[in-house]
């Protein structure tokens, strides 16, 4: 362990991205006397919003309720772009003097936890010269997101050497890549497949989006009329919360309607799509999925990008499975073949668990997908742990500032009690074990036995719901029968000593 340091803090965030850096700020904002710093994996803020590159990306959820709870989102534009997110992460990192606290280019690879001690020590490689280095701390919070950032996901395609063009990942754009006039086919129907489509589409001179099986697509204004209405005569930070409740609200009410009365919001979309479409568009084939509204995640289209770009005649969609790839495109398993001078493999994200470090608890390996998550936040029988994964059929952010006020509370209730550490522990039998996600995605699939579970009841389910989890996490007492507090061993043994001392 060459080139090894060590420094401590009261509480150490894994990952300098939307999560990290609005976990920072809510431990600044809430705990003020706790020592932060960040390690971050890569050289710049702004995880997901740094990393991806590729022409029109921006968020499938609305700004107020991307943005965070403390930092009202200004500009008219709902749906924001990838460089209207990165700066709004950079504002508020240099407004509550978050960047500072930054370590860049340190990887988290490892964390035990003694609780003799009552603390973590994290050991951290130097992305570049891969020096190690060790921080200690009382409270360990994972920022991380949930998929692997050094590549993404592509399958085994038959003759992918055949190609004689260009083959891309998004998450591996190349800078300044010239695709005007060229004809280009992205494999993948996801949100960043309906994204790329109609921005590469304004300059190439064909593109197709190839589907090995259809995805929910709506279509809603990029621009919040009410919020904008509202401005003009309300406070900006009133407007902010106000139509954050809104969205909020809006986006609970078409899940739970898509889970109840699923036919019905299927012919809603349908309806939706005819009239953009047209009648001789098959939607029937290209845009009506075998599965439910948010069995998988639903694709937002602000404006209808995607859909004026097929009515348009400068995008189609072709749904077919891939025979082989050739010296001039991919043949399909029709016999149908399309031409194409680069192919965007938009297949999907690998999913990792915390970051991918590597925990023991007192010498012993803890094997994540072992674990049971705690209100979604912490997980059983790891000490002062807490994990950020936001709601899979709503904005990131509303669940990421939930956890982060919860873990500020936690933090606060253990100074004013005495206690050095909080361990979750499951000893309900009849809880039973669930996976953590209940989406059907290929690349979900993939990945659960990554990561940890859920329990069939509270505080261990998950509801996917905003406003049930305001009251579970926010307000919810922290005294709760599955949560172990107890001071630190060595403080414990040190007290003894002196009492004994001293009479």
């Amino acid at each position: 362990m060459s080139n090894q340091t060590l420094d401590q803090v009261d509480v150490l965030i894994v990952g300098a991205g939307l999560s990290g850096i609005g976990a920072a700020c809510h431990l600044q904002n809430e705990c003020p006397n706790k020592s932060v710093a960040i390690l971050e994996s890569r050289a710049a803020i702004g995880g997901t919003w740094d990393l991806f590159r590729y022409p029109g990306i921006r968020s499938d959820s609305d700004m107020y309720t991307l943005g965070y709870s403390f930092k009202p989102w200004k500009d008219a534009k709902a749906i924001a772009d990838g460089p209207a997110i990165l700066k709004y992460i950079h504002e508020t990192a240099a407004e509550y003097g978050i960047d500072k606290k930054i370590r860049f280019n340190q990887k988290a690879v490892r964390a035990s936890w003694s609780s003799e001690t009552a603390q973590w020590t994290v050991e951290s490689q130097h992305s570049e010269t891969g020096a190690l280095s060790t921080i200690v701390c009382n409270f360990l919070m994972m920022c991380s997101g949930y998929y692997r950032y050094e590549s993404g996901y592509t399958p085994e395609f038959p003759g992918l050497e055949q190609f004689q063009g260009t083959i891309i990942h998004p998450q591996k754009w190349p800078e300044n890549l010239d695709y005007q006039d060229k004809r280009v086919v992205i494999i993948g129907s996801g949100a960043t497949a309906v994204t790329l489509v109609p921005a590469m589409a304004e300059t190439a001179r064909h593109v197709t989006m190839l589907q090995r099986s259809p995805t929910y697509i709506v279509s809603l204004p990029a621009a919040d009329a009410v919020a904008n209405a509202l401005r003009r005569v309300l406070p900006n930070r009133i407007v902010y919360h106000l139509t954050r409740w809104k969205n909020t609200l809006l986006g609970v009410l078409i899940y739970q309607l898509s889970q109840r009365r699923p036919e019905m919001v299927k012919r809603f979309i349908k309806k939706q799509l005819r009239k953009e479409l047209g009648p001789e568009f098959d939607i029937d084939r290209h845009f009506t999925p075998p599965y439910n509204p948010w069995d998988q995640r639903m694709c937002l289209v602000p404006d209808g990008d995607l859909l004026i770009a097929l009515r348009e005649k400068r995008a189609s969609v072709v749904t077919d499975h891939i025979d082989t790839f050739t010296p001039t495109g991919i043949k399909l398993k029709s016999g149908e073949h399309l031409d194409a001078d680069i192919i965007i493999t938009a297949t999907g994200l690998d999913l990792l668990s915390l970051g991918g470090i590597a925990l023991t608890v007192d010498g012993r390996a803890t094997e994540i997908n072992q674990t049971v998550t705690y209100k979604g936040s912490m997980l059983t029988g790891i000490p002062n742990l807490a994990f950020v994964f936001g709601y899979t059929n709503a904005s990131w952010t509303l669940k990421a500032d939930l956890i982060c006020a919860y873990v500020c509370r936690l933090l606060n209730y253990m100074d004013k009690q005495g206690f050095r550490q909080v361990t979750p522990h499951l000893s309900d039998p009849e809880v039973n074990d669930l996976p953590l996600l209940n989406l059907t995605s290929g690349y979900v699939l993939r990945a659960l036995d990554r990561f940890p579970r859920q329990g069939s009841k509270l505080p261990w389910r998950l509801y996917q719901n905003y406003f049930f989890d305001t009251l579970m996490i926010r307000f919810g007492s922290l005294k709760d029968e599955a949560l172990e507090f107890k001071p630190a061993e060595q403080r414990v043994k040190s007290d003894a000593v002196a009492h004994s001392l001293t009479s």
